[in-house]
Parts: structure tokens; sequence; C-alpha cells
């Protein structure tokens, strides 16, 4: 399905901010209807009454996706609300820090967030979008998922794990009409890095101009579904793939010489 045409249902996960929050915002004049899920009631409130506009019904919970809860409340979302034709499966968060002084509930907590929770709610979507012939899934990873991360360890390889699982996900749906993407963004501007678990990350060492906001990953992330490309893999810029493809390289030389 062409992220162009209209989109009857469109669920989010973290759509309270960054992200997802600029996913709804330029998703909802396609949409009839949005399910919105974000940890925070009074941002994600805020979101719906921005959202607001004839024709369209929005549906949100404030809730946790970590959480046996959390969870089976936006399975039975997508059973009553549904069927969801889109699923953005953005929620996340990070740590930062040496492994073994780590919080390890923050970590599994990660864990489950970043992929238990999506594949769940990719379980939940899938087989509405397969009687529907049509379909769109977005895991949002990371540029992270191509590095081993030092200090954030888990975070790099549930990122990767996502990689994979979008890839090989890709190839088991794409004769039903259902495109599967793997966004992975690179530095962006939201208060995903003020958050309290990244207060030791320094991020003004990063360049300004290595730096995108959440809109134009967005953009990008929709343009790349309207094109023609079978790569389930979208990266933010010809920079930035270059960047992977010397790392890849340089994993697969080593690799070869052990």
């Amino acid at each position: 399905m062409s992220a162009q045409s209209r989109t009857e249902i469109t669920l989010i996960t973290g759509a309270s901010a960054g992200i997802g929050k600029a996913f709804a915002l330029k998703l909802a004049p396609r949409c009839k209807g949005m399910i919105l899920i974000g940890r925070d009631a009074d941002k994600l409130a805020e979101v719906v009454t921005e959202l607001e506009q004839p024709g369209l019904s929005i549906v949100s919970f404030a809730l946790d996706l970590t959480t046996t809860e959390g969870l089976a409340r936006v399975m039975e979302a997508i059973r009553q609300k549904g069927p969801v034709t889109m699923l953005i499966n953005n929620a996340g968060f990070a740590t930062y820090g040496k492994f073994a002084e780590s919080d390890l509930d923050a970590e599994m907590a990660m864990v489950n967030l970043h992929c238990n929770a999506s594949l769940a709610l990719c379980r939940a979507a899938l087989p509405y979008m397969k009687e529907e012939g049509r379909g769109v899934v977005i895991n949002v990873s990371s540029m992270g998922s191509f590095f081993p991360v030092k200090y954030s360890a888990v975070y790099a390889a549930t990122k990767t794990f996502l990689n994979m699982f979008s890839q090989a996900l890709q190839q088991e749906v794409k004769g039903d009409g259902i495109r599967v993407q793997c966004l992975c963004p690179s530095y962006t501007r939201t208060d995903f890095s003020k958050r309290e678990a990244l207060a030791d990350l320094d991020s003004s060492k990063v360049p300004d101009k290595l730096w995108w906001t959440a809109e134009d990953i967005v953009e990008v992330s929709l343009a790349h579904l309207a094109s023609d490309t079978t790569s389930v893999l979208c990266l933010p810029d010809e920079q930035n793939r270059q960047l992977v493809h010397q790392v890849l390289s340089a994993q697969c030389a080593e690799f070869e010489t052990e």
C-alpha cells in the first residue's frame, strides 16, 4: 500500500512526543481513525486536541507497554477499534552507562518495550491486514542498530533485533499487500535524550549538522514508503547509508580474517 493513499486506521505507540507525534500530525489528514498510545496522559491529551478535525476518530490510551496489562489493552484495542491498516511501533527509551553497573529492571523493560511489545502488536495487527490485503508496519529502530554502542549495549541490541525481524517479516508478508519498514533515525531533536536515564550523555558533542528534526525523519519515512524501493531499512540520507556500509564492510573484513 502506498503511503500516499488514504490510510483508514493508524496505531502509533510513543505518540505523545517526538517522532511518534510527528507521525500523528502528518498522517491525521489521511486517516479515518487513529489509535494513539503514550505514557504521559497530559501530553497525549494535548496531541489529541491538536489533531482533532472533522471525519477523524481518535482513541488514546495513556499506559505502559512494558507491562502485561498495558500491552493487553492495546492488543484488545486493535481487535475492537480496528482493523489497523498502519502500525507504527515507535515507543522507546534508552539507558546510558556500563552494563555491569546498570539497573537490570530498566534494561529488561527496554527489551520488553522495543522487542516484545513490537512483536505482540505486529502479531495482533497482521491477520487483519492480510484479510484486508493491504497494510503498513513501521518499526522504529535507530542508526545505533548498526554499531556496537558502548554504554548503550542493550539499546543497540534491541534495535538490531528490530532490523532483522522487520526484514524477515517483509519476506513473509510481501505477497499479502503489506509493506514493512524499519526506520533507522540518526540524531533527532526530541525530548528522548533529555530523559533522566541519559543525564550522563553529552549530546552537545554532536555537530549541529548531524541533527534531524522529528518532522524531517517522518518525511524521509513516508517518502521511502511511497518510492519503488524494496528495501526494508530506511536511513535518513546518503551520508548515513555510506557510514553504515563502511561499518558493515569493516565487520565483514574482520570476520574473514578470523
